[in-house]
């Protein structure tokens, strides 16, 4: 069996930067051990798998070691696949999720998610985050994924969490986030229990970052940056409900996957 691939640097404009995201198109769904297996092979934070054609999609998404209900980069990267390479000249797709309809739309150089908003709430932290952590924020909230809100840019760069620690938590990941320098706020991720250490860039976690820092400066439209080694820019915007996330895409290779 030869599956399609490609691999998508998101939220970056030049290869070697972002996150970097696998793209398989299938004829049909395979089984899921399958799928995770060529996930695992792959050894990217996401591989997004799609069945479908002319505009409208079904999507899922894994990890090295498990399948996710979100992701915003590699669903980035398969709309870049689809206007790029599987039907060029279109300029928006739906694919459908477990976390319902989800839209790409080209806007000029952008691409465009737009995605369900995932608001957090302030929360007593548990004692294996603040151990994890490294840092002390100056506020918890949690909605899918913790939230830990520093004071400063440097504090979230400066970070060295244990993982193994944040491994135990009964969430998916965790957020640190910060006021930015030259940007409305900086963010990092890490999800080790999912396979990821430290997520490059998170499109999902920005389901959550919106609308916190929509509220705290007041704002609908926001700049952000995730300050990982390989760093991602995000163009984002609240919509209430909804959030919209753009950034810059770039391919860096493609190819097939061969299977028995």
């Amino acid at each position: 069996m030869k599956i399609p691939i490609w691999q998508v640097d998101a939220f970056a404009g030049r290869v070697f930067g972002g996150n970097p995201a696998a793209v398989c198109l299938l004829e049909s769904w395979l089984d899921d051990g399958l799928l995770q297996s060529i996930a695992a092979e792959n050894n990217l934070s996401e591989t997004a798998f799609l069945v479908g054609g002319s505009g409208r999609y079904r999507i899922r998404w894994f990890t090295p070691r498990r399948e996710v209900d979100l992701c915003g980069h590699a669903t980035l990267a398969s709309g870049s696949v689809v206007f790029d390479q599987l039907e060029p000249g279109r300029l928006n797709v739906v694919f459908d999720s477990k976390s319902g309809p989800l839209t790409v739309v080209r806007e000029g150089e952008l691409l465009a998610l737009d995605f369900p908003a995932r608001p957090a709430e302030p929360i007593d932290p548990p004692p294996e985050l603040m151990a994890g952590l490294g840092g002390r924020p100056r506020e918890v909230l949690a909605a899918s994924d913790y939230l830990a809100v520093y004071g400063s840019e440097e504090e979230v760069r400066g970070l060295c969490p244990d993982l193994e620690t944040l491994e135990e938590l009964d969430r998916r990941g965790v957020i640190v986030t910060a006021p930015g320098h030259d940007v409305d706020f900086v963010s990092r991720f890490f999800a080790p229990a999912f396979g990821i250490p430290e997520d490059p860039v998170t499109g999902s976690a920005h389901c959550t970052l919106i609308p916190y820092w929509s509220k705290r400066l007041g704002k609908k439209s926001l700049h952000a940056l995730q300050v990982s080694d390989r760093v991602g820019e995000l163009y984002c915007e609240d919509r209430g409900e909804r959030v919209k996330i753009a950034g810059r895409v770039a391919l860096y290779l493609e190819g097939n996957v061969f299977v028995e």
